[in-house]
């Protein structure tokens, strides 16, 4: 297991530790897309927290996968989950309006349930990042930011204390079989240390085995495709990787972390 019987508390200064919810995002691009929304599904019966939904349009990167029409239509048979929609598209604002179609808010927390993340190399070279962010919130969705990993950190910092999460690409984007760069999580500690309430996630290469460095780093947001859709039992991948966040992000005990899960009692 990823997580380590052995941890204590005691090992970190409690300013190390953070308190924002850890959260487990399935990529369902790992999933079978033909059965989307029922795979959607187990994963979620399985104890994920959200559904993270990569859009690629051929150009920033070189695949291509569905658009707002496909998350509308998710958005049918998931009307209370969290929508983390991950842009890798080279004009993003021409998507917001679409993608405001799928917006929700639950009916009983008030919760804002869809999220618009855009990346800054496809913005910011055309002087458009701040409009970006302000037509998102215009529409009524949370906006976040992605950094892929050849991009500095910094040129985030104008923009930090605006979006609602940071998305830290620990691969690089549109290009498969690559494993997690460690490396990145240098990016990750410089935005909790100066935003220790911000909501940080990471996407690439994260599984059982690689997620404690994502948590140690002080990432609350994990996003994972093959390490939930690709192993033997995804509720224990689920709950392993939660509980990775809760004890090396928040600093809780082996005793108030989330219980273990297994498909076995869930899936029967």
């Amino acid at each position: 297991m990823a997580v380590s019987a052995g941890y204590s508390q005691a090992s970190r200064p409690a300013s190390a530790f953070h308190g924002c919810v850890a959260k487990i995002g399935p990529s369902v691009l790992d999933c079978d897309s033909s059965m989307l929304a029922t795979e959607a599904g187990r994963a979620l019966r399985a104890g994920a927290d959200y559904l993270h939904l990569d859009v690629m349009d051929g150009n920033f990167v070189p695949a291509i996968s569905f658009g707002p029409k496909v998350i509308a239509n998710l958005r049918l048979h998931h009307p209370k989950v969290f929508f983390d929609c991950h842009l890798m598209v080279q004009k993003p604002e021409e998507q917001v309006e679409a993608f405001a179609e799928a917006k929700a808010v639950h009916p009983d927390t008030g919760k804002n349930l869809m999220q618009f993340i855009f990346h800054i190399e496809a913005t910011e070279p055309r002087g458009l990042t701040q409009t970006i962010i302000d037509l998102v919130r215009k529409h009524g969705m949370l906006v976040g930011l992605a950094l892929s990993p050849a991009t500095p950190i910094e040129q985030l910092e104008p923009y930090l204390h605006q979006v609602d999460v940071v998305l830290i690409l620990t691969v690089v984007p549109g290009k498969g079989g690559q494993s997690f760069m460690v490396d990145m999580m240098e990016k990750v500690r410089y935005v909790r240390s100066r935003y220790p309430d911000k909501e940080i996630e990471v996407d690439g290469g994260v599984k059982v085995h690689t997620v404690d460095e994502a948590a140690k780093a002080g990432a609350n947001m994990i996003v994972s495709g093959t390490g939930v859709y690709k192993v033997d039992d995804m509720a224990l991948a689920i709950a392993t990787m939660k509980r990775s966040v809760e004890l090396y992000g928040n600093g809780l005990s082996e005793e108030k972390v989330s219980p273990l899960r297994y498909d076995k009692d869930i899936f029967g």
